[in-house]
């Protein structure tokens, strides 16, 4: 199994993108990853946020294969503790997929597009955190989870 994660517009945070890197050079030890990020839309000033979300929508959906299974990373998503989602993990890599795409949305979200093309929502915390923060975190996460898999001493109960 392949992991790709699809992110809305870039990180302009040096340090985030260092984190981020460090965490996707770990992560390469145990699985195939990828990180993509989707151009911002232009001149969104003139754009209703459900305009918005329909064109960054689009372009998500066109970065992804036929046989992807679609993750969403929202708020009103399934809560996981570190060992829930790595037995997730695992359940994904058992099922034979050929790549799970985890997604994160722009400032307001998905477009119903995308919500209608996933396969189910993944919440990282009931806060709300940037959308650049996020990307760390979910990178961290996927480390964590084969870490654990692999009862490898990252993490600890």
């Amino acid at each position: 199994m392949k992991i790709k994660l699809l992110a809305i517009g870039k990180t302009d945070n040096k340090q985030l993108i260092q984190l981020i890197d460090h965490y996707q050079n770990r992560l390469k030890h145990y699985i195939k990853f990828e990180l993509e990020i989707v151009p911002d839309i232009k001149n969104v000033k003139n754009l209703s946020e459900v305009e918005q979300k329909d064109k960054e929508g689009n372009l998500m959906l066109s970065k992804l294969q036929s046989s992807d299974q679609l993750v969403l990373l929202d708020d009103k998503g399934k809560h996981f503790t570190s060992i829930e989602f790595s037995q997730y993990l695992q359940k994904k890599m058992n099922s034979g997929i050929k790549q799970l795409v985890i997604a994160i949305g722009g400032p307001y979200g998905f477009s119903e597009a995308v919500y209608k093309k996933s396969i189910g929502k993944i919440s990282l915390s009931k806060m709300t955190f940037s959308h650049q923060m996020i990307r760390l975190f979910i990178v961290e996460q996927l480390y964590r989870g084969f870490t654990i898999l692999k009862n490898e001493p990252y993490h600890h109960e």
